[in-house]
């Protein structure tokens, strides 16, 4: 722990810092839409610069932390960097940036109104990311995890009709819900239980729970992980997911907001963290169901182990990831609507990130951790391209968008990139993700696993490629009269297709992240 301000601890809060100053800044600046813009750029740059300040000290194996204020003895608000930090905050940060110049195109093309606030609650909820990014313990997780999902509210209701209040009220129920019912609870079970809340942030295999812990108290160590996974409701691990295709009534920059760079990724961020510097692969490993019988008076009243066997909570969380992987996928195919589909792709996807920690293995948990970064950069790009199909069109249907990749390749192909990735074919970045996947369940002998990895692929392909197949390969019907639209504004075009260029490099350039998994899980 660094104490004191020094050049660490200044870079280390900076990010934290940028993103709280930005939204006075955005308000101040409200009566000039230029200037309101501008300060989002500038904050937006501010923040990813801070964050690869500390990329050389972190990758040197330095982990910079600093104390803001305790409030009782074990809980404090108190910030951290370490390798798994730096992949989010990173990534955040950056597509920022990228989601600022996108905003000007979309919101000014379709004249939508209450932008200073829309502007206001986006970078609120890129502070909310930074805070969990580099939350030290869980209650700094916490607190900022709740921050997000306050501020995103008003965002998926933007549109302030029916459709938008139905949407987001589902949103604020199921997060709010999850993490008071159970996200809550798991913290005060970890007070309880080890009198702190700070992560192990040098160990993956030992996390907070001392082996005395786990041998005295085995039930209520496997209650409180079951607890955390179902109160990260922002995972969108099925049955807790259906929250994520019902905030498709936000702009498509809140959902490329929600479902590539804060929300999503802070869920499986967050377990993440949780699995992996708070109960650590050797706990986990170790804790099996039929731990978990709790007794009154002597009389057994609950024994998962009579029906779930030795399976440890591990493996368990894998297959539930591997099921939301499939079924997801499944949905995905049957939606006409592109935002549709690209949601419950999204649901999916996530669970790559899932799977792959909660394998426990070398390979999964650099595929899984990986899988962060390289999902955001595509699923950002898929986004954008439909919002920009939207501005361009006013098209939402995928079977009215015959033809269309002539009218605006540039979107489509870009588009047809970050498909590749999402399917996992070489040498975009999914490919990475998958084949470390992949490798992980061959090292713990998972075919059950291997098997959901593989056909997940093909499903990828399924509802993918025939979008692809649409847009440059159908003839157009002669009343659709595609002849009249042209590509999205430039302030649109270019980040969806420069996102989509990243991701083919971070396919050619694997180390780019993988670096700072290597160095957070001294692998």
């Amino acid at each position: 722990m660094v104490n004191g301000v020094t050049i660490e601890t200044t870079r280390l809060l900076m990010p934290v810092a940028a993103t709280l100053v930005a939204p006075l800044l955005i308000w101040l600046a409200r009566h000039d839409q230029n200037k309101r813009e501008a300060m989002s750029f500038l904050a937006a740059g501010v923040t990813f610069l801070s964050v690869l300040s500390m990329a050389p000290m972190v990758l040197r194996g330095e982990v910079p932390g600093f104390e803001l204020f305790t409030i009782l003895p074990g809980i404090k608000v108190s910030f951290a960097a370490d390798g798994l930090s730096m992949i989010f905050g990173l990534i955040a940060s950056f597509l920022w940036i990228f989601a600022t110049s996108y905003n000007i195109g979309y919101m000014r093309s379709l004249k939508e109104h209450a932008q200073t606030r829309y502007y206001i609650c986006f970078a609120v909820a890129i502070f909310g990311a930074m805070g969990v990014a580099f939350a030290a313990n869980v209650f700094t997780l916490y607190l900022f995890y709740e921050v997000i999902t306050v501020f995103t509210y008003p965002l998926v209701a933007h549109h302030q009709d029916t459709d938008g209040f139905s949407g987001a009220r589902k949103y604020i129920v199921y997060l709010m819900g999850t993490s008071k019912l159970f996200l809550l609870p798991a913290m005060v079970l970890t007070y309880v239980l080890t009198g702190s809340l700070d992560f192990n942030l040098h160990d993956i295999v030992h996390g907070m729970f001392s082996a005395q812990v786990l041998a005295e108290h085995p039930g209520l160590v496997g209650l409180t992980y079951i607890l955390y996974i179902a109160g990260i409701g922002k995972a969108a691990l099925m049955p807790f997911h259906n929250w994520l295709p019902s905030a498709m009534v936000a702009p498509t920059p809140v959902s490329a907001l929600l479902h590539a760079v804060a929300v999503v990724k802070a869920g499986v961020f967050c377990v993440c963290r949780i699995i992996l510097s708070g109960f650590g692969t050797g706990v986990l490993g170790k804790l099996t169901f039929s731990d978990m019988s709790f007794s009154i008076l002597g009389s057994v009243w609950f024994a998962p182990g009579t029906f779930m066997g030795n399976l440890n909570l591990g493996l368990a969380t894998a297959y539930v990831a591997a099921f939301t992987i499939v079924c997801a996928s499944l949905i995905a195919l049957t939606k006409d609507d592109i935002k549709a589909r690209l949601a419950y792709s999204t649901v999916s996807q996530l669970s790559y990130v899932v799977i792959g920690v909660a394998m426990l293995s070398q390979f999964a948990v650099q595929g899984g951790v990986m899988h962060i970064a390289h999902h955001a950069f595509s699923k950002i790009t898929l986004f954008f391209a439909a919002g920009a199909i939207y501005v361009a069109t006013h098209i939402k249907k995928i079977s009215l968008m015959d033809g269309l990749g002539r009218r605006m390749p540039w979107t489509f192909g870009a588009f047809g990139l970050a498909s590749l990735s999402m399917i996992g074919v070489p040498p975009v970045c999914g490919f990475v993700s998958k084949w470390y996947l992949v490798k992980g369940t061959l090292q713990i002998d998972q075919t059950i696993l291997l098997v959901a990895l593989l056909a997940s692929t093909a499903l990828n392909a399924g509802y993918f490629v025939p979008i692809l197949y649409r847009a440059f390969f159908r003839k157009p019907a002669p009343e659709a009269n595609i002849e009249q639209y042209s590509e999205a504004p430039g302030v649109m075009v270019v980040p969806l297709f420069t996102t989509a260029v990243i991701s083919v490099l971070l396919g050619l350039y694997p180390q780019t992240f993988l670096n700072f998994i290597k160095v957070f899980g001294n692998f």
